[in-house]
């Protein structure tokens, strides 16, 4: 998990990356690849990561404070992973479906109420999100976190022999 600031905002980024990378993958294929370009997905991509990151960044802090507040062992990480998780994921999930809904009218249209739609994508993104992101996403971005940024962030103590 991030440490300080910094670590954090690369934690983000791991996290957008991946996750935007599923559901772009995920909500691709839901609708069916007839208008798919590979430019128009690298476009649509960095579009979209632009906006989960600015999402995650305004969301992130309000599900920890939430997640800190429920009552659960907070002596254990994997306890709070969890239960930031459970709190982060469904927020995102009501925020990139708004995301989506625009994105999928403006692109292939969409057939009767925007409103069902709407529903409709928060219901099948919520499905996917919260797995991907305890199962895939996240433990991936943990590790990366702790492999590659960790070491160069905390500086080692040298120590006088």
């Amino acid at each position: 998990m991030p440490s300080n600031k910094k670590e954090g905002i690369i934690f983000g980024l791991f996290m957008c990356f991946g996750m935007v990378l599923i559901m772009s993958v995920y909500n691709t294929a839901l609708h069916g690849f007839s208008s798919f370009t590979v430019g128009g997905a690298v476009i649509q991509f960095v579009v979209t990561f632009i906006v989960a990151f600015i999402a995650e960044s305004i969301v992130e802090p309000k599900a920890r404070k939430l997640a800190l507040s429920l009552p659960y062992d907070k002596s254990k990480e994997t306890n709070f992973i969890i239960a930031i998780a459970f709190c982060m994921v469904p927020i995102m999930v009501l925020i990139m479906s708004v995301y989506g809904v625009i994105l999928t009218r403006l692109i292939i249209g969409i057939e009767g109420s925007i409103v069902t739609a709407y529903l409709k994508t928060v219901g099948l993104n919520f499905i996917v999100a919260l797995p991907s992101q305890l199962l895939i996403v996240g433990p991936i971005s943990r590790r990366l976190l702790t492999k590659y940024i960790k070491p160069a962030t905390h500086k080692p103590k040298l120590t006088k022999i």
